[in-house]
């Protein structure tokens, strides 16, 4: 299951003292440790890394079918809720309790990857506000300093003064 090169459980430095110990030592004993003891160890490391990816295989596939068994749920919930809304149209009571459900649309799990909690709503769970976004009001002034209206009239060169009578600015 593990290639040499890139899944090896084994990092590339032991690697290389497994083929040092297996070369040039493998007639070199020390005490406990030796080319055989150090092939059994890396050997029981594959094995076990094999059965950590078998696990993680069966995890994931009981983590689908949870998914798979969730969604049929959420599904004959929302169906069964829409039914006992109708059945329950003459109950005010009854009719109030289930509108107090409110369970999850379809495919949000799998638009955000994690199982929503049943009754949680949150701005993320919420959908998008749709059109354009409403505008900003500047922070600036209107009229910066030396742009009013009285100030462009006094700068123009062609109009006379006498013609010109300046209005005063409410503040």
């Amino acid at each position: 299951m593990f290639d040499a090169t890139e899944n090896d459980p084994i990092s590339p430095a032991m690697r290389a003292l497994l083929e040092v110990f297996s070369t040039e030592l493998s007639e070199v004993k020390f005490p406990d440790v030796d080319a055989e003891v150090l092939e059994e160890g890396a050997s029981r490391v594959r094995a076990e890394a094999e059965a950590v990816a078998r696990a993680q295989a069966a995890l994931e596939a009981a983590r689908q079918a949870l998914a798979d068994s969730q969604d049929a749920l959420l599904q004959k919930g929302q169906r069964a809720l829409a039914y006992a809304r109708v059945f329950s149209e003459e109950d005010a009571e009854l009719s109030a309790k289930l509108e107090a459900i409110s369970l999850p649309k379809r495919g949000v799990r799998a638009e955000t990857g994690v199982a929503p909690e049943a009754g949680a709503q949150s701005e993320e769970n919420s959908p998008r506000r749709r059109g354009r976004p409403p505008k900003t009001r500047p922070s600036a002034p209107l009229f910066s300093e030396g742009s009013a209206p009285e100030a462009a009239v006094a700068a123009e060169p062609s109009v006379s003064a006498a013609a010109v009578t300046p209005r005063p600015v409410a503040a």
